[in-house]
């Protein structure tokens, strides 16, 4: 229960309504309007179906999911239940929804329709970026289902149709653009998610011209990274290699040492999964190094938050079982364990799951080198239950979408 929480924490109504509406901007990019007496209602059991954004907010500060919270899902859906197209589902409504009013846009006007030419603003930015928080939730509670990878890519073709049936500044084209490859990139992740490779190919070659278009460097990276991922499902560690390298190489790594961290733990992965242990073992120190030089507080996107001590010790250990360094690999694990953030479940699962890889006794085959494939380690880290199954099959990619 969540007064049980606020009561073992030691945390205060205020507190915690400052805590939320923090974790709110990092979904949406603006601070929250969360409240003390929303905060109070669900505590006095007045209100016990928090909106989809608040729901998240406080399952990533508690790190405890809603039921535990005490609080009742609306509808009948469930996350283990097929998902239904988005614009019918009512979680995806009511998180697009919180999101807008978060974010202080209007819909009542659809950002993605107009019959007459007109100048796009910053509001179409805003609400496009709010319903990518309600794509986001929703993939976070069913998964890369072939409904989301198919509502992602038909609202990048909206963007796309909007950018040339309409006008902007060069600084609203550039962000309209930066949307789109995030939308095109999210439907990339979904077929993925869904070990669907042949259109995730596509999507990668179009999410790759819109980033080129956008001119952010921060999308580039993020879609070497994904596209370093596909290649390793694809068997093409080459390639994989490449795309990683090509992440490395953006802008951004010279202007941030966390993207240039993120960018050499990644690295040292692929040259693990090649078998180059002097590689490997330089990046894992120049990683660290970039780590330790890089500002935590400094403002970035949100997808990238899920990055930090734990993750790079996470990434280092899959880096040694690949290598057959068991003792190595373990060391590593416990750091990781030791630093995780309780709101990262799922990446705690994968850390345990790789763990027991490292501490396998010795016998028969250990001395093979044998290489598990890695689990996802899904940044935004999300909290959906994850089942022997379902961590199988997700075995392949570190990083997040």
């Amino acid at each position: 229960m969540l007064a049980a929480w606020l009561h073992e924490h030691q945390v205060k109504v205020g507190e915690l309504t400052s805590l939320v509406n923090t974790e709110i901007s990092k979904l949406t990019g603006r601070y929250g309007t969360v409240h003390d007496r929303h905060i109070r209602k669900l505590l006095s059991g007045e209100h016990r179906s928090p909106n989809a954004l608040l729901r998240t907010a406080l399952e990533k500060v508690t790190g405890l999911p809603s039921a535990e919270l005490g609080f009742t899902p609306r509808g009948s859906m469930k996350a283990n239940n097929p998902s239904p197209a988005p614009e019918d589902d009512p979680l995806y409504r009511r998180a697009l929804l919180a999101a807008a009013t978060a974010a202080g846009v209007s819909l009542a006007t659809p950002p993605l329709g107009g019959q007459r030419p007109r100048r796009l603003s910053s509001n179409d930015v805003e609400a496009l970026k709010a319903e990518l928080v309600a794509w986001t939730t929703a993939e976070s509670t069913y998964g890369g289902t072939p409904e989301l990878e198919k509502r992602a890519e038909g609202i990048t073709d909206k963007v796309i149709r909007l950018q040339q049936e309409n006008s902007a500044s060069a600084r609203i084209r550039s962000d309209m653009y930066t949307v789109a490859a995030a939308f095109s990139n999210s439907a990339m992740w979904a077929a993925i998610d869904g070990q669907r490779f042949e259109p995730a190919e596509y999507h990668l070659d179009r999410t790759i011209r819109l980033a080129g278009l956008s001119g952010d460097p921060a999308t580039e990276f993020r879609v070497w990274g994904h596209a370093s991922i596909l290649f390793r499902h694809l068997n093409r560690p080459t390639d994989a290699l490449a795309a990683a390298e090509r992440a490395q190489a953006s802008a951004i790594t010279r202007r941030d040492p966390l993207f240039s961290s993120l960018a050499m733990s990644r690295l040292a992965v692929n040259h693990a999964a090649l078998g180059d242990d002097r590689s490997t073992m330089r990046y894992l120190e120049l990683s660290q190094k970039a780590l330790d030089r890089a500002d935590l507080n400094k403002l970035r996107p949100s997808w990238v938050g899920f990055y930090d001590q734990a993750e790079l010790d996470h990434l280092a250990m899959v880096a040694c079982v690949r290598l057959g360094q068991w003792p190595d690999a373990e060391r590593h694990a416990h750091r990781s364990l030791a630093y995780m953030r309780p709101d990262l479940k799922r990446n705690s699962a994968l850390v345990h799951a790789h763990r027991h890889c490292a501490t396998w006794p010795e016998g028969p085959g250990t001395g093979d080198r044998h290489r598990p494939e890695h689990p996802r380690g899904h940044a935004e880290a999300r909290t959906r239950p994850w089942s022997p199954g379902r961590l199988h099959q997700a075995g392949h990619h570190p990083g997040p979408p």
